[in-house]
């Protein structure tokens, strides 16, 4: 099984922030998981801590941290992602668009493909599975 991560879920798991769900942080704390990084999650991420609006002290931080992590794997924004976007017109915001998009791309192959998100929107959708 593969995790596609939001801005938010990574975010909150590197803070260790509370308000990740309990199944999202033992997803992000097992050894063996999967992780997916849209690359456009990865820069909202950045963008969020440049911007002073985390605790994680520095966009550099963020970026090592990413680095280290052997479990993650950035997914590229790429032409597949972009067009698929255009069919998800209940997807509200252009970011989530593209993570959501991202994990419907991943799905096209041979293994199962969750996201981690406790966008409302997101869930709303039903166009991906949901963990949270």
């Amino acid at each position: 099984m593969k995790y596609v991560l939001d801005t938010h879920a990574l975010i909150w798991f590197l803070e260790g922030n509370p308000r990740l769900s309990d199944r999202a942080r033992e997803i992000l704390f097992e050894p063996t998981s999967d992780l997916i990084l849209p690359a456009i999650a990865l820069a909202e991420a950045v963008w969020i801590v440049a911007r002073g609006k985390t605790s994680i002290p520095s966009a550099e931080t963020i970026l090592a941290v990413i680095s280290r992590d052997r479990r993650i794997t950035i997914y590229p924004l790429d032409k597949m992602v972009i067009e698929q976007t255009l069919q998800l017109v209940n997807i509200h915001e252009m970011h989530d668009r593209q993570i959501v998009a991202t994990a419907i791309v991943l799905a096209r192959g041979t293994e199962q493909v969750v996201l981690l998100t406790c966008d409302q929107n997101i869930t709303a959708s039903n166009l991906v599975p949901v963990i949270w």
